[in-house]
């Protein structure tokens, strides 16, 4: 979105492009509240079915559209639809998981989904260079295609698909997720986390193609690496840290490593190198992060309040997506891309020690 709204054909600033970005994340926060809400009263199932279906038509529409302002209403209006998909589906990995095998359960989860990303990053840099429009097309119907499976394949989700399941052996949590003081100062870590690691998405694009001199396909290609990295490592990385049981400390030290993936932009070179190290260096934070964040949620809840904790969860997404491309475009503006990666491993340091305090207090 950020390099469409940048681009030739449609001549918004950065500044632009970080607006439509906060108003998808901010979208993404009211979605993910009812999304969560919603599956608690009626299920995952039918959330699931009911926000890809309707989501991929928005894509569609927005596509098509190419007044500022429209662009602005419509991504606000997709988001919200399109993110209450999360906490539902976050919900139904956990029904459909045990304590012993949940960390990879969302793993394999993360390798699915960076699979679509590898393919269609890398297939998206080549459709981008000959028609942006034609994203939305297929970003529509692949929507569309995984509700209409979801409806013919998937079959509804009753406790007797998952008779024999060991029962959960459940941690004294909070009523609500929304009392649970040890979850919201986790939810404002993760938020801090969500903040730097948009920019993955949203500047540092712009930032490769501007100021790297790299064209769209490589973009594409080196974008697409990163998913590739997690379906390759992950499950293996995986397996061998979930065996130490401590979440909170393994989550500090991937933070200290997607800070030194930031760091390394600062370092003068060939550009395709600096941006394949980049890419490295984040994928393996992320590896040691966001698996054992899920983890930590799905812990302190159960299958009554489980769509609470997961909308917090999406939520601290929404709020980062909503602010962190805006701000950071706006610091760019302002400065130069190198203070905002100085300011960005800063965060990143700072939120990987009060994981590792966390993860004392918790011990």
């Amino acid at each position: 979105m950020t390099l469409y709204l940048t681009s030739k054909e449609m001549h918004r600033s950065l500044s632009d492009a970080g607006l439509v970005i906060a108003l998808f994340g901010m979208g993404a926060i009211i979605g993910s509240y009812f999304g969560g809400k919603f599956t608690d009263k009626i299920g995952f199932q039918k959330v699931q079915l009911i926000t890809l279906l309707f989501g991929g038509i928005l894509f569609i529409v927005l596509g098509q559209i190419k007044s500022y302002p429209l662009i602005c209403l419509c991504t606000f209006i997709l988001s919200t639809v399109n993110e209450a998909f999360r906490p539902a589906n976050s919900s139904a990995i956990a029904f459909y998981s045990t304590p012993k095998n949940r960390t990879r359960s969302y793993s394999l989860n993360r390798m699915a989904i960076n699979l679509g990303w590898a393919v269609g990053a890398s297939i998206g840099g080549f459709i981008a260079a000959y028609n942006y429009e034609l994203l939305f097309w297929v970003d529509g119907f692949t929507n569309i295609g995984a509700a209409l499976i979801l409806f013919f394949i998937l079959k509804p989700a009753h406790k007797k698909n998952v008779e024999g399941k060991p029962k959960e052996v459940e941690i004294p949590i909070a009523h609500s997720a929304y009392k649970d003081k040890t979850y919201l100062w986790f939810i404002f870590l993760v938020t801090l986390f969500a903040f730097c690691f948009f920019q993955l998405f949203t500047t540092i694009p712009k930032y490769f193609r501007d100021d790297l001199h790299l064209g769209e396909r490589y973009i594409g290609f080196v974008m697409a690496l990163n998913g590739l990295l997690i379906v390759a490592l992950e499950m293996v990385i995986i397996v061998m840290l979930e065996k130490k049981r401590r979440n909170l400390f393994i989550i500090s030290v991937g933070l200290i490593v997607c800070a030194s993936s930031f760091l390394v932009l600062l370092i003068p070179g060939y550009g395709k190198i600096i941006s394949f190290l980049m890419i490295l260096l984040i994928t393996l934070g992320e590896i040691m992060s966001m698996p054992f964040m899920n983890t930590f949620w799905t812990m302190r809840s159960n299958e009554k309040n489980r769509g609470q904790y997961a909308a917090l969860y999406s939520i601290a997404w929404g709020i980062a997506q909503t602010a962190g491309p805006y701000l950071c475009s706006k610091l760019v503006e302002a400065t130069n891309f190198n203070v905002m990666f100085m300011t960005i491993a800063g965060v990143f340091i700072f939120t990987s020690f009060c994981f590792y305090r966390l993860s004392k207090i918790e011990s």
